[in-house]
């Protein structure tokens, strides 16, 4: 396989967006514009690193945004996009990837199936873009005259990320650096080289000012709820208190696990992925992994909820329900409602946590071990 890095550019300074803030480090869905857009590209296969080119001013914003994603180091860009790009693609030379993509820190929504559209043409071409057809007519204008009706057949809105072979990515921003062309197909053209387009995706939206944020956030025909179910069952033994649903509950015993047997999250974190198809909580966080070992389960559901936010996605909510004789869980109700609430990013009536018994049947009434099941409703993006 081909090594394929992704170069996200995140250095400019949002001015049409408005605020002291840049536009990539604005929270959308309670996480940063720029974290999510990371996230959609590491979670494909066939990307083997992602790096991230911003402005020096943004460290700070950058390492609180991307903190746990295991990135290297970012690499400062210049004063236009044109020049932190090609500083991003001189980076890249002290271990040449064979692809690189290149895409926009304020595009969050980018789905596998572009990615992979992009891919594929480029094993035949040296640059590929993703592109939509105009819908309005066009106009060109001079002033406030119209001085003629375009033919909009043969116009298309360009997205990222953009492909290329890196070799020739680089040689044409060397060759062409100051030239201030708006995108890296523009260069790639100035310099002579082919460029295909693919099918872009409408829900691939560059987040540009305020109102994309509350288009995002208000509804969107590209968007659909999904639903997903866990359930997760562990063992008393020896011990004075349980961890149930990432609360310490002092009790006669506790429950036996490779990680901190927290039953209840572990619950959720498998009806959240459910809810996008993800697997299970066993694919991420095998017991066989020494790295596990007594972890904090709160870790489990946050890997979760990044996932389904790297996809543009949001959680609507979560319900859970322990199934226990003892410990009683009514004291501690709202407790752990709201440290999953807490967790998950949400409001606490987005959350509901609640408590059953068997009636002293099977396993649990026989107080040998918690049970647990959730649900876990998602909206996310229908698109590829």
């Amino acid at each position: 396989m081909k090594k394929t890095i992704a170069l996200i550019v995140a250095a400019g300074r949002g001015h049409r967006f408005g605020g002291e803030m840049p536009k990539q480090y604005i929270a959308v869905n309670g996480t940063p514009v720029l974290r999510q857009t990371v996230i959609a590209l590491q979670r494909h296969p066939a990307i083997s690193q992602v790096r991230v080119v911003i402005h020096p001013d943004d460290l700070p914003l950058y390492q609180e945004a991307t903190k746990d994603l295991g990135l290297e180091a970012p690499v400062f860009g210049g004063a236009l996009r044109q020049d932190s790009v090609r500083l991003g693609l001189q980076q890249l030379s002290q271990n040449p990837p064979d692809l690189v993509l290149i895409h926009d820190g304020a595009r969050p929504y980018v789905s596998e199936a572009i990615i992979d559209r992009v891919l594929a043409a480029l094993e035949t071409v040296p640059g590929v873009v993703p592109t939509l057809p105009l819908t309005d007519t066009i106009k060109r204008v001079a002033g406030d005259r119209i001085m003629a009706t375009e033919d909009r057949a043969a116009l298309r809105r360009a997205q990222t990320p953009q492909g290329f072979r890196y070799g020739d990515i680089l040689a044409a921003h060397l060759r062409l650096a100051g030239q201030n062309l708006t995108d890296d197909a523009a260069v790639c053209e100035a310099a002579g080289l082919e460029v295909v387009a693919v099918d872009g995706d409408p829900a691939n939206i560059k987040i540009t000012t305020p109102e994309d944020v509350v288009r995002r956030l208000g509804g969107n025909p590209q968007m659909q709820t999904r639903t997903g179910s866990g359930f997760d069952v562990h063992r008393f033994t020896s011990g004075d208190q349980v961890i149930l649903c990432g609360v310490a509950v002092p009790h006669s015993q506790s429950l036996d696990g490779h990680s901190d047997a927290d039953v209840g999250l572990h619950a959720l974190t498998d009806a959240l992925l459910g809810a996008i198809g993800e697997g299970d909580i066993g694919h991420f966080f095998p017991p066989s992994d020494a790295r596990w070992r007594g972890a904090s389960s709160d870790q489990f559901v946050s890997h979760a909820v990044d996932l389904i936010r790297g996809r543009g996605g949001r959680i609507v909510n979560v319900d859970i329900t322990l199934i226990c004789e003892a410990p009683k869980i009514g004291p501690h109700r709202l407790q752990m409602r709201d440290r999953v609430a807490e967790i998950l990013g949400l409001a606490g009536d987005r959350v509901n946590v609640k408590a059953t018994t068997t009636e002293q049947l099977g396993f649990t009434g026989r107080r040998e071990g918690i049970a647990a099941q959730a649900v876990a409703n998602v909206e996310i993006s229908s698109a590829g």
